[in-house]
């Protein structure tokens, strides 16, 4: 095995181009088309679900026990709940964020036929009408509204403009890339993952790397709400790789600089063999890791166990800071962990026993137990 050479220009025109795409969860196509486009530019075969969950296709020597390395291409977002008698909109999230970091969000509200520019305020957001009262205002998606760019200060007239309960609201991105590798940008869960999965499989497809047994790239679309890989296995995945944000703060052992390699969200601990293979990848290779475990975390890991997939499963993630807000990461994060997942994709499977689902005992794992 031997370390891909990444092209992170590649990385960074993807990650900027695909974080500008809406795609809220449940308004994910334009994403997934783009997705689609980027595979076949670099001539992998892949195929799409009803809803568009994508599987592309990396063929290795032998096709088990094969592996998966799934991200996901939606994101946080809004959705119309009430049109008010002020010509506002009320609103419900999409996925778990807090509207304290909607307050102040440039967005696009998607009806039947037309989209309208608007921004989310507080209720009271102007200090020169309410004074103080700004500042009590409790942190609610009851105490936020959308206002539109339009002539627009009656219920009567957002009817008339066609506006209904159930628009999508789509969150402007604003991504930008500082000249010492910080990347801020919303939606960066889980476009940076998605921009550096495409990143490894162009190294892997230019440098002609031969792989020891098939892998399966998957772009998921509903991973904020909770499905997210329970509909693209096909049943005869091994091992899967999640990659995915991981949060950066004081209680957490992340930083925006290496591979976070967790070992437990909420729903339960990782793969002990999957998990520590990769851990001893970082090591021999030098590539910057840390260990951590997220209290109030779910991944595409989570929804594919629970959809009955008898599968080992790792969580491997970017750090990033303020995730599901203004969110931020290095692009030294997404170097490492591309590192990381071409050295994966290179390496034996991690129990070739795991080719016979149900069988023998017979090469099962060992735990080390010590003395």
């Amino acid at each position: 095995m031997q370390p891909l050479a990444i092209d992170l220009d590649y990385l960074q025109e993807v990650l900027v181009e695909l974080v500008r795409i809406p795609s809220p969860a449940g308004f994910t196509d334009e994403a997934v088309r783009y997705t689609l486009r980027r595979l076949e530019e670099l001539g992998i075969p892949s195929e799409i679900t009803r809803r568009g969950a994508i599987r592309a296709d990396l063929k290795g020597a032998q096709g088990s026990p094969d592996r998966a390395i799934v991200t996901h291409l939606d994101t946080i977002g809004a959705i119309t709940s009430g049109l008010k008698d002020n010509g506002r909109l009320e609103l419900l999230p999409i996925g778990t964020w807090s509207s304290r970091f909607a307050e102040g969000a440039r967005v696009t509200v998607y009806t039947d036929e037309v989209s309208y520019r608007g921004t989310i305020l507080p209720v009271k957001a102007s200090g020169h009408a309410y004074n103080l009262e700004i500042d009590s205002l409790p942190v609610s998606w009851d105490c936020v509204e959308l206002r539109l760019d339009e002539e627009c200060f009656t219920r009567a007239d957002l009817v008339r403009l066609g506006l209904n309960r159930g628009d999508f609201v789509a969150v402007d991105a604003q991504p930008e890339i500082t000249g010492s590798g910080f990347i801020n940008s919303r939606h960066l869960d889980d476009k940076g993952g998605v921009a550096t999965v495409l990143a490894v499989a162009k190294a892997l497809v230019e440098s002609k790397t031969p792989l020891p047994v098939d892998c399966h790239l998957l772009f998921t679309i509903s991973e904020e709400v909770g499905s997210g890989a329970s509909a693209v296995l096909h049943g005869d995945v091994a091992e899967m790789v999640t990659v995915d944000t991981g949060p950066v703060a004081p209680i957490q052992s992340g930083d925006e600089f290496g591979v976070t390699i967790c070992m437990k969200d909420s729903a339960g601990p990782f793969d002990y063999h999957l998990t520590h293979k990769l851990l001893g990848l970082c090591a021999d290779y030098g590539i910057r890791h840390q260990r951590d475990v997220f209290r109030h975390y779910r991944c595409d890991s989570a929804s594919a166990i629970e959809a009955g997939n008898d599968i080992r499963t790792a969580l491997v993630c970017f750090g990033t800071d303020a995730t599901h807000g203004y969110e931020r990461c290095h692009l030294r994060a997404l170097q490492a962990l591309a590192d990381l997942l071409g050295l994966y994709v290179q390496s034996p499977p991690t129990a070739h026993r795991d080719r016979l689902g149900l069988g023998s005992p017979e090469g099962f794992t060992h735990l080390p137990l010590g003395n």
